[in-house]
C-alpha cells in the first residue's frame, strides 16, 4: 500500500504548524505544496489574519534562515538587494548583502512599494540570484518569497504588474477563521508565544531532498493532455482577457506533483490538480467581466474541462 500523508517527513511540521494558525489546514497545506514545488507564496487579505504569522511558522519548523523586509512608498531597491560601500581602511569597495540573501524572505506588504521597487524582487524569484553593479551573486538554496499584500482597494496600494504576478507559483487567501477555531484563539496562548517556543522539525537538506523527490513524481501523459486542455481553454475563452502562460502550466504540474507528494503517492491524479487550480491559476487571469472569487473561477474553468 501506498504511505499515508501521516508518514511523510513534512507531516510533523504541518501538523506542528496548524497548531499555531488555527482552522486553515488547506491553507498551509498549498504553502507547504509550493515550497515542495520551489515556487514563491503571495498572501492576500485584510491585515491581522495571519499572513505574517504563517510565514514565521514555516521558516521556524523548517528550520530556514529567515528575513523580513516591510515595503514602504519610500523603498529602493538596494534596502533589498545591498549595496557596495567604501572601505577606507582596504581602500576598495565592499558589498553589503541586502535582506534578500536569506532561505525565506518575507516581503511583507509588498503592494505598499513603488514598482521600482517591487522590481528589485523579479531576478531574485525567476533565476535565484541577483546582479547588482554587474556582479551577479547566487541566493541561497532553497529560497522562498512570501509575500503579503492588502487589497488593492485599500489607501496607499501600488497593484502588482501581471509580470510579477506571474512570478508567484500560488496566491491565497487565509479569511477570517471559522467559530470554533477563533474560540481556540481566544482563549489559547499568544500566537507568538506559541512560535517563539517552535523548534525545526526537518533540516534545509531534508527539505531540498523532498523538492527532488516532488520533482520526480510520476505524471502520467492523459494528465499532461489534462493541464493542456485546462491552458488552452482560458486563452480561447471571452471571460478572460489573456490566458495562462507556458509557465503557469509548469507551476500547475509542479504544485500538483507537491500535493501529491504530501498526500503520500509517488504519481499524480487529476484531483491533485483540480486541489490546487485556483491558487496557481486565478490571479493569472485578468477577468473580463465581473470580479469573481477564485474558487468560483476554478469551479468553471473545472466544469468547462472534462477529465481526461
Amino acid at each position: 500500500m501506498p504511505p499515508t500523508t501521516a508518514s511523510h517527513p513534512l507531516a510533523p511540521a504541518l501538523a506542528a504548524a496548524n497548531q499555531i494558525i488555527l482552522g486553515k489546514d488547506r491553507q498551509l497545506r498549498l504553502a507547504l505544496s509550493c515550497l515542495l514545488a520551489r515556487g514563491h507564496l503571495l498572501i492576500e487579505d485584510l491585515p491581522g489574519v495571519g499572513k505574517t504569522t504563517l510565514a514565521h511558522t514555516l521558516a521556524r519548523l523548517l528550520g530556514l534562515d529567515f528575513q523580513r523586509i516591510q515595503f514602504t512608498s519610500d523603498m529602493l531597491p538596494a534596502d533589498i538587494l545591498g549595496i557596495s560601500v567604501f572601505d577606507r581602511t582596504g581602500g576598495e569597495f565592499r558589498f553589503h548583502p541586502g535582506p534578500i540573501f536569506t532561505q525565506v524572505v518575507l516581503a511583507d506588504e509588498i503592494n505598499r512599494a513603488t514598482p521600482k521597487a517591487q522590481s528589485a524582487l523579479l531576478e531574485a524569484m525567476e533565476e535565484r540570484q541577483v546582479t547588482i553593479e554587474g556582479a551577479t551573486r547566487p541566493l541561497p538554496d532553497p529560497f522562498f518569497v512570501i509575500a503579503t499584500q492588502n487589497p488593492a482597494y485599500q489607501i496607499g496600494t501600488f497593484p502588482l504588474p501581471e509580470s510579477q504576478l506571474d512570478r508567484f507559483l500560488m496566491r491565497i487567501e487565509l479569511g477570517y477563521p471559522d467559530r470554533a477555531a477563533e474560540r481556540a484563539l481566544l482563549e489559547g496562548r499568544d500566537r507568538r508565544a506559541l512560535l517563539a517556543e517552535a523548534r525545526p522539525l526537518i533540516t534545509p537538506d531534508a527539505l531540498l531532498a523532498e523538492q527532488s523527490r516532488a520533482s520526480s513524481l510520476r505524471v502520467a501523459p492523459p494528465l499532461i493532455d489534462y493541464v493542456q486542455a485546462l491552458v488552452a481553454h482560458t486563452r480561447t475563452a471571452p471571460e478572460w482577457k489573456t490566458g495562462l502562460s507556458p509557465r503557469a502550466g509548469l507551476g500547475l504540474v509542479a504544485a500538483a506533483r507537491a500535493w501529491a507528494l504530501l498526500d503520500g503517492r509517488t504519481h499524480v491524479l487529476p484531483e491533485d490538480v483540480q486541489a490546487v487550480l485556483p491558487a496557481v491559476a486565478v490571479h493569472r487571469l485578468p477577468t473580463a467581466g465581473e470580479q469573481r472569487s477564485a474558487a468560483e473561477v476554478a469551479r468553471a474553468l473545472i466544469e468547462a474541462v472534462p477529465l481526461p
